[in-house]
């Protein structure tokens, strides 16, 4: 073998590490993880803000990769078939293009993509450097393809939806979750910080029929006795009837203004805030701290009263229930046999669904509560003992008054494939 054809076969060694390079690049800066590599950048990683700085014009990086790719093994295959044609004739073409084809695959493709999808950031943060050389050598020829890429763009429209979808953040959240990285409380509040614009007032308020509240022409001993009996630190006080909510009292306020032996609730009653069931729980939180309350009465579109919506309620949404010394504590789903449950119907929707795998959108209800989706599935105010089964729940009411469902009993039993009404 002469020195001619020596040259020619480190000329193709090198073209097909050039071509792996080339590869393992394309791979990394796809898959590397842009939040990763930014906290490395703010953390001084000089690399890191290199690399982030040239994944900023992707199509840029993406042009050099391939228009550098294709020429190394085009010039390997070109060389190879020159080598083989030299040494074997005609058959060399064929021979030449076997040979490339497994080498290229191997070494040049699959190989430094599957080191570089190992750790995309570290080889991107190595890459990074020769890549810009390489932006800058062909840059004429990345001008010409930025300029046909505009071209085409002016007849093919590109979806220009948001990087992160809120779905995709919950997902990134999960895996995060799954991979150790965050343990289960923090997954949930951080999923329940992602959700809390989403939510409106109406599926926290406490309803109208369990609002505790007092007249304005109550004695003292009454509304003492409100404060006493419920361990309410605020009451709503209305006029005639609940309807007209006129304001809301405040526990240490009475008691101060009682011992000033003062009569009359009018001096210490605050002004309510006065919310639609619509309203984004994000915005009445605003609403809350502008108006430096912790109570909103909930109007529907005729002026009356709906329910009332606290702080705290929207607090809860994110960081769970929150109870105090006072409160009482409620166990929504309580264990009483293998596979069957009884069930608070204050329950919300979702955590029965939840909490039973099952495959359902609560949102897809015009109820919140279990009350009301029981109340849903059996279409009238039903009496004890009515049942029906749902997916892979058999459901009695146990426990009813004469407006709603206060207790079901639910059983685990095999999917059934239609709902079914007794």
């Amino acid at each position: 073998m002469d020195s001619n054809s020596i040259a020619i076969i480190f000329s193709i060694g090198v073209l097909i590490m050039l071509s792996a390079y080339f590869s393992a690049t394309e791979t990394a800066f796809s898959s590397l993880n842009k939040i990763r590599l930014k906290n490395m950048a703010n953390s001084g990683d000089k690399k890191a803000l290199l690399v982030m700085n040239l994944s900023s014009d992707f199509n840029k990086i993406l042009s050099t990769i391939l228009i550098g790719n294709n020429i190394v093994n085009i010039a390997s295959a070109s060389l190879a078939t020159t080598l083989f044609i030299k040494y074997y004739g005609n058959a060399g073409v064929t021979l030449s293009t076997v040979v490339m084809t497994v080498l290229v695959l191997i070494f040049g493709e699959i190989s430094p993509k599957s080191l570089a999808k190992e750790s995309p950031e570290k080889f991107a943060m190595f890459s990074a450097p020769i890549l810009r050389v390489f932006m800058f050598v062909l840059a004429p020829l990345n001008f010409l393809f930025t300029l046909w890429r505009r071209l085409l763009s002016k007849f093919i429209k590109s979806d220009k939806s948001p990087s992160i979808t809120e779905a995709e953040l919950m997902t990134l959240v999960e895996e995060a979750e799954n991979e150790g990285g965050i343990n289960a409380d923090e997954s949930e509040l951080i999923q329940s910080a992602i959700e809390f614009n989403d939510l409106d007032v109406k599926e926290i308020f406490t309803p109208r029929v369990e609002i505790i509240a007092v007249c304005k022409d109550d004695s003292v001993d009454e509304v003492r006795e409100a404060f006493t009996e419920h361990g309410f630190s605020r009451l709503p006080v209305y006029e005639d009837s609940i309807d007209n909510v006129i304001g809301v009292i405040h526990e240490k306020d009475f008691y101060k203004w009682v011992n000033d032996g003062k009569k009359g609730l009018d001096d210490i009653v605050k002004k309510a805030l006065y919310v639609s069931p619509n309203t984004k729980i994000s915005e009445l939180l605003r609403q809350l701290q502008q108006a430096k309350t912790h109570v909103a009465i909930v109007v529907d579109e005729f002026g009356g009263t709906m329910g009332l919506v606290t702080l705290e309620d929207i607090l809860e949404e994110l960081v769970g229930e929150i109870w105090d010394e006072h409160d009482e504590v409620i166990e929504y789903f309580s264990k009483v046999a293998e596979n069957k449950y009884i069930i608070s119907c204050n329950a919300d929707l979702s955590d029965l669904f939840e909490k039973f795998d099952m495959n359902c959108n609560s949102a897809d209800y015009d109820a919140n509560t279990v009350s009301g989706w029981v109340i849903q599935e059996l279409g009238q105010i039903p009496d004890v003992g009515d049942s029906f089964t749902y997916k892979n729940l058999f459901v009695t009411v146990t426990k009813t008054d004469q407006r709603r469902v206060l207790e079901i009993s639910a059983e685990v039993i095999e999917e059934a494939s239609d709902t079914s009404v007794e």
